[in-house]
């Protein structure tokens, strides 16, 4: 990388890098190794970005981020972040769009561990996805990137199959209508499935407050 670019790659490094710290955890030695992975990155920023060697270092910093336990909405703020830059020079965008990849890869490593215990999750989750892929792949199907551009519709294809297949086999959701303006979860379990003890799976879908006052209109499960 020339150097023009290096002095402009370097801050956006040092700011978002330095956001992530702010606000993920780093108590432990999880924390500890992702503390230093950052620190030993900054330290050496501009050789490792003149020599075209940030690549590996800056891949094995989203990885401790993970293994320290950064929640999807940490990343998506690192995402926010990055995003936000206005650089110039070719380098400084190669960099900047590296650090919205990563974070893609992250989100979708944290995904493959989650589980899901509603549809409605699944289908917000991959409208979440969707909108965090599509401009990274148009900008590399612009600058006519074909290996990142490859790269990301893998990821996001995989991220959407495994969701796909998750959502399949919990229960079919139905809308359902009461006439109170609200109802205990426990009397609407009982009306609905003739089973109050299901009143927490009323609660989890509709994202109930308090179970003692549901809305008169929601989502259950099927059967």
């Amino acid at each position: 990388m020339y150097i023009g670019d290096v002095n402009e790659a370097v801050p956006i490094c040092n700011r978002v890098l330095g956001y992530m710290l702010q606000i993920t955890a780093t108590r432990g030695r999880t924390g500890a190794d992702m503390r230093t992975a950052i620190g030993d990155f900054l330290a050496n920023c501009a050789t490792l970005l003149r020599n075209d060697l940030a690549g590996p270092p800056l891949s094995d910093i989203f990885d401790k981020s993970r293994l320290a336990g950064i929640t999807l909405t940490q990343l998506d703020a690192v995402r926010a972040k990055a995003v936000a830059e206005t650089p110039k020079s070719v380098g400084a965008i190669l960099i900047q769009n590296s650090l919205i990849n990563y974070t893609l890869v992250v989100e979708s490593r944290v995904i493959a561990g989650m589980t899901f215990i509603s549809r409605e999750d699944v289908d917000a989750m991959k409208l979440r996805m969707n909108d965090a892929f599509a401009p990274m792949e148009e900008i590399a199907a612009d600058e006519m990137d074909q290996m990142t551009y490859a790269a990301l519709v893998r990821l996001h294809a995989a991220v959407t199959f495994y969701l796909v297949e998750t959502a399949r086999p919990l229960p079919q959701m139905l809308a359902f209508q009461f006439y109170q303006p609200s109802i205990p979860t426990l009397i609407a379990a009982y009306r609905l499935y003739s089973d109050a003890s299901r009143a927490d799976e009323i609660r989890a879908e509709n994202k109930c407050v308090h179970p003692a006052f549901l809305r008169p209109t929601g989502r259950a499960l099927s059967n």
